[in-house]
């Protein structure tokens, strides 16, 4: 009887555990600290999707005890998750990129005797806590409980102090950027005002620009305040001069403007126990007065309960437009996380009055609508956008909308831009991709006759004209190069002279990154030719579709690979297509081999294989790339590869086997659970897409390649303002993970007898169905 009793309520709290799990909101499934290490370079700090403010724990600098730190090697990220020292939260943060930038403004609460040498104040720090829009933890060598939210302009900390002498520094001499200089002074005495410098994204050394701050203590009255500033060091006679010189100055009472290369601002009080003292920070990327209308406007009347509160709600607001049933905990869990992922960049740029400064220039524009800036289109072109359009509609518009006015306000899209400023990092014409995508889906309410000019500009103006001034003897040219060069060429594609003539690009330097370059191009243009099409341009659409297959110029058959050319239009010898692996450097390609590109043509995947000697070969060779580990899942150029075998009939199992088999080994639960960078949200996306059964495996092109999903039921909310129906549900009969090869799929009530749909059919399909089973 005893057993039967236990039985029984063993099943009840079973049963009434999943249940509880079903009705957990969607932001609980989000674990902040998924991709936080393996250089995922995620974070688990604070904001609100697609927000201009982010408040981070940055845990990157001061101390020996950490395993990474952002002056002793490369480093792109404010948080490591094995790291220990906490020296304050830094404010503007960027989640997923490969190179360091922003991350400024420090704060770090203190208790004792004033040290602002980060060395000395940093600690160690136990109990973090982190959901969508909050994070928390203890510092141990203080005692003080600190919490951030914020909302999409303004950082709110509550510190909760012990009794005693409290301090609130403001740092602003540290960060991630690898700028320098700084000002900074008060406005009250609760409150100070300044700018930083930032930039320098990935080798751009003038891509600089300010951010502009007020930070406001409230819950607390200081008792004394003033500012610092680090000396310079002296020699001789005048080191005697000056008992500061090499060491920080503290300035007690100053109140009036200081600025330099490391600067900052502090405040003590005397704490009673438990004390709670909130700190806002607004910012703004065109002065002082947006940064303190943005802090007024959106923390008005609101404590740090209601703001954080508020966080959460969009959050789960914006997670549930895709409910997903079924699946484990674990994959609901990597699901959530990675949709939160998707919603962090772009950002919004302009302040609440609608002001935000120009494209490369010194302007200040307003919009009536939503300025984005953080476009790392060589990532996101190829899934991020894509899942905006379909779930976001609305972002999306304002997002291609502003890519358009940033080439009407100084002559080019954006490939990868920053905060107003053009870094030039990676290559190719992104923004081609991305715009024609989300026109081809239906959403039109934007300048598509602009937009084409800017493209149809890029794709056929001259590039630089090369001669021994522009080409370094002996040396490489790197895509910063062009960066430097003065005058009227081509920026988006500098070396288009070659491409336009020749038909491919070549080499001219050892490692010039010539056929990413090129393939990058044909995307582009084949995205081209379809938008021009859709315009009734179709001379355009031929010229631009028949340049698109100058892939073929690069196929070497020595090798099965495509290979470097030279200018005579011999291949390049000698020649090793596994050479570039692990960031090796490889001429002609750009962070990765031959075989990370050779299969990236996914505008003409028949054209390539009937190259490569026919289906059999092809289906060959990239079952090879993923049973030699070829294949990266964390590099942008291959990452649809899993996708490519359903081009071909009676192969399409090996994509449902791939693919599933990538989800279980490289998305996980853990701080390491993203395959590598997550490049801005791009991994994240790849997962996102392939977890709900279907995917947008060639950019540019208004259709999906379907896959096994991973969870029974999949509810996406669509916006009825742009599609016909409320909502698309994904279903299948799911029984085990085994079972996961499709045996027929439905579609709208009717059998569908292809694996790639168009955007038409899938977004007006109402239902869909799979037959799973685990047998290929």
């Amino acid at each position: 009887m005893k057993k039967l009793f236990y039985a029984i309520t063993s099943l009840n709290l079973l049963f009434a555990l999943n249940l509880a799990a079903q009705n957990k909101p969607v932001v609980d499934w989000v674990d902040p600290f998924i991709g936080n290490t393996n250089f995922g370079a995620t974070n688990p700090g604070a904001v609100v999707p697609n927000g201009m403010m982010s408040v981070v724990p940055f845990n990157v600098m001061g101390s020996k005890d950490n395993t990474y730190d952002k002056d002793a090697r490369w480093w792109s990220t404010p948080y490591e998750y094995n790291n220990v020292f906490f020296t304050g939260y830094s404010h503007v943060n960027l989640s997923g990129v490969g190179c360091p930038d922003l991350g400024s403004l420090l704060i770090m609460p203190t208790m004792g005797e004033l040290d602002v040498d980060y060395h000395n104040y940093g600690s160690r720090y136990t109990g973090e806590k982190a959901s969508p829009g909050y994070y928390s933890n203890r510092l141990a060598k203080y005692g003080i409980l600190t919490e951030v939210t914020s909302t999409t302009r303004v950082g709110v900390h509550r510190y909760t102090f012990p009794k005693g002498q409290a301090n609130i520094l403001l740092n602003l001499g540290q960060g991630l950027t690898n700028e320098s200089g700084a000002f900074v002074r008060f406005s009250n005495n609760n409150e100070v005002e300044g700018m930083k410098m930032l930039g320098t994204f990935c080798y751009n050394s003038q891509a600089v620009f300010p951010i502009y701050f007020v930070m406001h203590i409230a819950g607390g009255t200081p008792v004394k305040s003033g500012l610092w500033k680090k000396q310079r060091p002296m020699e001789g006679v005048k080191a005697l001069w000056d008992p500061d010189q090499g060491r920080y100055k503290i300035y007690e009472g100053y109140k009036k403007d200081i600025a330099g290369d490391d600067v900052g601002a502090w405040f003590s009080f005397d704490a009673q126990d438990q004390q709670q003292i909130e700190v806002q920070v607004g910012v703004s990327f065109v002065s002082i007065e947006n940064a303190r209308l943005n802090l007024l406007t959106e923390t008005k009347d609101k404590n740090f309960d209601i703001i954080h509160s508020e966080a959460r709600e969009t959050w789960n607001n914006d997670l549930s437009r895709i409910l997903v049933e079924g699946g484990t905990d674990q994959q609901k869990t990597v699901f959530y996380t990675a949709l939160y992922h998707t919603l962090i960049h772009p950002n919004v740029l302009n302040d609440v009055n609608g002001e935000y400064p120009a494209m490369e220039g010194n302007k200040t524009i307003k919009t009536e609508t939503t300025r984005y800036t953080v476009f790392s289109l060589w990532d996101t072109y190829r899934n991020l956008h894509q899942l905006m359009t379909l779930v976001w509609p609305d972002r999306q518009t304002d997002m291609v909308r502003s890519m358009i006015d940033m080439y009407k306000e100084w002559g080019w899209m954006p490939k990868w831009e920053l905060y107003g400023r053009e870094t030039w990092t990676m290559e190719g014409d992104p923004s081609i991709p991305v715009i024609t995508d989300t026109w081809l889906k239906g959403l039109h309410d934007f300048d598509i006759e602009t937009a084409y000019e800017a493209f149809r500009k890029s794709a056929t103006m001259q590039g630089i004209s090369y001669s021994t001034d522009t080409i370094r003897k002996g040396g490489a040219l790197p895509d910063s190069y062009y960066a430097s060069l003065k005058g009227d060429f081509n920026h988006m594609r500098p070396d288009n002279s070659d491409y336009m003539r020749l038909g491919y690009v070549p080499v001219r330097s050892e490692f010039d990154n010539s056929v990413s370059h090129a393939l990058e191009y044909y995307i582009a243009d084949h995205s081209l030719s379809l938008l021009a099409e859709s315009l009734g341009k179709s001379e355009d659409a031929s010229f631009f579709e028949q340049q698109s297959l100058g892939y073929k110029n690069y196929y070497s058959p020595e090798y099965g690979t495509f290979r470097p050319k030279l200018l005579d239009g011999t291949f390049l010898s000698p020649f090793n297509p596994n050479q570039g692996m692990n960031f090796e450097e490889n001429p002609g390609f750009h962070e990765g081999s031959a075989w990370n590109y050779t299969f990236y043509v996914p505008h003409d995947v028949g054209g390539l294989a009937k190259l490569m000697g026919g289906k059999k070969k092809f289906i060959d060779k990239l079952e090879m790339v993923f049973n030699k580990g070829y294949y990266d899942p964390a590099n942008e150029p291959d990452i649809a590869y899993p996708y490519l075998f359903s081009y071909f009939k009676g192969e399409e199992w090996r994509t449902q086997h791939h693919v599933r088999r990538l989800l279980d080994k490289h998305y996980t639960t853990k701080p390491d659970g993203i395959p590598g960078n997550d490049d801005a949200g791009t991994m994240s996306a790849w997962a996102v897409f392939s977890m709900m059964g279907f995917y947008p495996d060639c950019p540019g092109e208004p259709s999906y390649t379907l896959t096994s999903p991973v969870f029974d039921r999949i509810i996406i909310k669509l916006d009825e303002h742009y599609w016909k129906q409320k909502e698309l549900i994904i279903e299948s009969n799911h029984n085990s993970p085994s079972d996961i090869y499709i045996k027929n799929i439905d579609v709208g009530g009717k059998t569908f007898k292809t694996y790639r749909i168009s955007h038409k059919e899938f977004i007006d399909a109402g239902r869909i169905f799979f037959n799973l089973t685990s047998k290929k």
